[in-house]
């Protein structure tokens, strides 16, 4: 009995590993990923303002038009930007990672597999932490991913953010409480300073939906993984009584 409880913990253990947080962020969320018009937006947003630099090389248009139910004229007409590209090509991009050296200092990742990589979470506030920075080659960093070399593509939907001070009467990140006020001071707090297109809550929803599809791409099949994990399982236990019935009638003689 033992044995077979080590050999079971030993089998689960590289799946507790894959699932292992990527590190503090400063914030969350939850991918739903039977929200397909969610994921629609998430797949516009990518197209248009992602995808000049970033691939995803292992997804096919066909493939998420089909998944996210989107009409095949409606792709090639608003998200498919090049003649040369066909609905059931892979989403490749022309830079190339030697441009993108040159350019930005290193290759833009492709991105299929980001979403497992780092999870929803860590893009959702990496997207949400673009800060100005005149220091940068790009004018911006990032709060979770310090010296970034990515420009705020963003910016125009969200605005210009910046890290400001702020006080508050709760503890924020970083901060340290002022014995003269009694409040918690920082200087690490990011506002938008210089408003974009859209409304913070806005921006928040349109970044929720990029983070979600970015998830969906990492395992496009997983809604149907989950929803064929109940017949397996069912399937697993009626095949066991049969071969426990089996193995009784065989040995029954023996005994």
């Amino acid at each position: 009995m033992k044995k077979q409880l080590f050999v079971l913990l030993f089998a689960l253990v590289p799946f507790t590993a894959m699932a292992a947080p990527a590190g503090d962020v400063p914030f969350s969320m939850t991918p739903d990923l039977k929200d397909e018009a969610s994921l629609q937006r998430g797949m516009q947003l990518f197209t248009n303002y992602c995808m000049g630099c970033h691939s995803l090389e292992h997804n096919r248009f066909a493939r998420s038009a089909e998944d996210l139910g989107m009409p095949q004229d409606l792709v090639e007409q608003n998200l498919i930007f090049s003649s040369q590209v066909a609905f059931n090509d892979q989403m490749h991009i022309a830079m190339t990672p030697e441009d993108g050296a040159n350019w930005f200092g290193a290759p833009a990742p492709d991105l299929t597999l980001h979403g497992r990589l780092r999870g929803g979470d860590w893009i959702y506030s990496y997207l949400l932490s673009f800060y100005k920075d005149p220091s940068r080659p790009t004018g911006v960093n990032n709060a979770v991913f310090d010296l970034v070399a990515m420009p705020n593509v963003l910016e125009p939907l969200q605005g210009v953010q910046e890290r400001v001070c702020s006080q508050s009467d709760r503890p924020l990140p970083g901060a340290e409480l002022d014995p003269l006020t009694g409040k918690y001071q920082s200087c690490d707090v990011l506002q938008v300073t210089r408003p974009g297109s859209m409304e913070p809550d806005e921006f928040e929803e349109a970044v929720y939906d990029l983070t979600n599809f970015l998830v969906y791409v990492g395992e496009p099949s997983k809604l149907q993984a989950q929803a064929l994990a109940p017949k397996v399982l069912i399937f697993i236990f009626i095949f066991g009584v049969i071969a426990y019935l089996l193995k009784r009638e065989y040995w029954r003689d023996i005994h």
